[in-house]
Formats: C-alpha cells, structure tokens, sequence
C-alpha cells in the first residue's frame, strides 16, 4: 500500500481539468526559484505561465505515453513497450519517421499512479469518440488510453503537403477513450469550428487538430490569380465535409 502525501491536498497544486482517469495539475507559484529568477517567475506566474502536470489514476486500465513522458508511478503499476510483434514495431518505426513521433511508446497498466513530467506547455483533455478520428498536428500527442487505436494518416494530395506545411503524414486517433495532448496556447484561446457538409479556409498553419472525415487541401484564396493577388493571401488550407477543428489564433 502506498500513501501520497502533499499532492491532492497541496494549497499549491490546482486541479485545473479532470476528464475521466485524468487530472491536469497545474502550480500556482514556483516555489522552486532563488533570487536570480524570481522576478522571471513572477511575472511569468501573473501572464498565466505556469507548470503543469498530467496525472492518471490507473484503476486495472492501462495509457500510452509519449516516450520520456513519465516522472513516477506508484502502486502495482507495470511498464510495457505498446508493440504487438515484429510487424508492429516495424510500422511504428515507420510512422515515427513521418509524424515525427517516437518509435515506441511506452505503455503503463495496473493500478495506482502514472505522473507525467512537469511541461509549461497546455494541456487539452480530449474524448476521442467524440470526433470519430481525430488527426493531431505534429509534436501534440502526450498520451492516450491503450485501448485508443493509433494510425498514420496522409494527406489527400501532394500540393496540402508541398504548400500547406501540414506534412504528408499525421497522427490519428480513433475509438473511444481519453486523449491527452499538448497545445501552445489554452483552451480558452482555441477557436473550434463544427462543419456540417461546408468548408472552412485558414490562412496559415494555426489548425492544431481536426476530424478525420475533413477533406484538407491547399488552394488559391481565389479562383482568379488576379483575386489571389489583390486579396494578399495567396494560398490557404481548406477544410471541407462534416466534422470539427481546433484552431490556435497564433503559431
């Protein structure tokens, strides 16, 4: 039996969102500063910049994390490599390479506690069920449930990967579960558009997530190379079918 003291009841420590087995921590002051950078701190602390941390509660479950995402675990929690056979891990060394993911993901189950490594970054809890498949930009994907189905998806044509600095591969999840992913800026400042068989047109790569049944393109702002000219935008990414985006208001 194991006794976490000085976690759930730190004045410190604010449960600031809880979905399912998951909580985000977040630190109200870094207590951990010396004279030199306490001013940094401070000031930082007032714009909202402050540490984060992901925890689990694994209750006979098991999550997939992000590799050297793990700070301690306790309880009768075990560590697996999430491959299922040599075809596996080949696939996943594959994919590694276009999303620009770690090969392996290491995998914890059982019962008990899995915290995540402190990040400054925000944290966005996700149900993937709810999105059907949800494709993730690259560099977002932190964990996920196990039983969340991970898959490589391309793009529809060369010119969204050329053009659209989206990349020709991204990850995918799909099924039912939680999602945990990282974003550069918090949720309240994320602009999430519901489409329903229309289109929605972003110039610039500020789409951070989006359904798997969008249809996404690069294409001229205008259908005339003198529209695209007098409008100042050029190209854009197109967003087209039924299905949601999470979008970030800056890079």
């Amino acid at each position: 039996m194991v006794i976490c003291k000085n976690l759930y009841e730190n004045k410190n420590i604010e449960i600031v969102e809880a979905k399912g087995d998951v909580k985000v921590l977040e630190y109200k002051k870094d207590l951990s500063v010396d004279a030199t950078n306490a001013m940094a701190a401070y000031f930082a602390s007032e714009m909202n910049v402050r540490k984060k941390q992901v925890l689990i509660e694994l209750k006979g479950n098991a999550y997939t994390i992000s590799a050297g995402a793990m700070q301690w675990t306790s309880g009768a929690v075990n560590m697996a490599a999430d491959v299922k056979g040599l075809g596996d891990l080949f696939g996943k060394a594959l994919s590694s390479k276009v999303t620009k993911e770690s090969t392996i993901k290491p995998k914890y189950q059982g019962t008990g506690l899995l915290m995540l490594e402190p990040t400054y970054r925000h944290i966005l809890l996700e149900e993937v069920s709810e999105w059907g498949g949800i494709v993730l930009d690259d560099g977002l994907f932190l964990a996920c449930e196990s039983k969340v189905q991970q898959k490589v998806v391309a793009r529809t044509n060369l010119s969204s990967a050329v053009l659209g600095k989206e990349g020709l591969f991204n990850l995918c999840l799909k099924g039912a579960g939680i999602a945990v992913l990282e974003s550069p800026v918090p949720r309240d400042e994320l602009i999430e558009f519901v489409l329903e068989n229309d289109e929605v047109r972003i110039d610039g790569n500020y789409a951070i997530a989006w359904s798997d049944s969008l249809d996404f393109r690069v294409e001229k702002s205008s259908k005339s190379l003198i529209g695209s000219a007098v409008s100042g935008e050029g190209l854009v990414n197109v967003y087209r079918g039924t299905g949601r985006i999470l979008m970030a208001p800056i890079e």
